[in-house]
């Protein structure tokens, strides 16, 4: 697990310096569609996306003492709080697609919809192992599968900064 999340931070990481390289190179550009953003929206994702990695942690601590019940609990928490990350994000897509915003409009949303899609394919995947987890809550295994939730989390809070409040 470790090798597959220093991997994806790596490649988050890559695709977050091009970002700040091409801003570099069009920072009028950039300013002017990260006006087009909701930062609220983004900022309420940090929020969710937050909770739902302590709830993560909650779940990891529920499954070293065998509250398989309780272990659950946490883990459909924390579910249920990337299920509401997907829908803002789905509601930013639709209201920039609304606008006629789209991964063609610029470079700017050409890398806006590129991070922040594989990102919430991430969010997918980590909900598909969180629901393995529900079904398996062993110590060892809650313990791994949160631990890419952690990642995903983590790729979030540097994701918002550098493409919703970075000037």
């Amino acid at each position: 697990m470790w090798i597959l999340i220093v991997s994806e931070v790596l490649v988050f990481g890559a695709a977050l310096t091009a970002f700040l390289s091409v801003r570099a190179l069009d920072p009028a550009l950039f300013a002017a569609s990260q006006g087009m953003l909701d930062r609220t929206a983004g900022a309420l994702n940090t929020v969710v996306l937050i909770t739902s990695g302590f709830c993560a942690a909650m779940a990891a601590r529920a499954a070293q003492g065998a509250r398989i019940g309780l272990t659950r609990l946490w883990l459909g928490a924390a579910a249920a709080l990337g299920i509401v990350f997907l829908l803002v994000k789905a509601r930013e897509y639709a209201d920039k697609a609304a606008r006629g915003i789209d991964i063609d409009t610029d470079a700017f949303f050409t890398l806006y919809y590129l991070i922040t899609g594989f990102h919430a394919l991430h969010v997918v995947a980590g909900l598909a192992i969180l629901g393995v987890l529900a079904a398996r809550p062993t110590p060892a295994n809650v313990e791994t599968g949160t631990q890419f939730w952690h990642m995903v989390d983590l790729v979030w809070v540097l994701i918002f900064p550098v493409i919703y409040l970075l000037r």
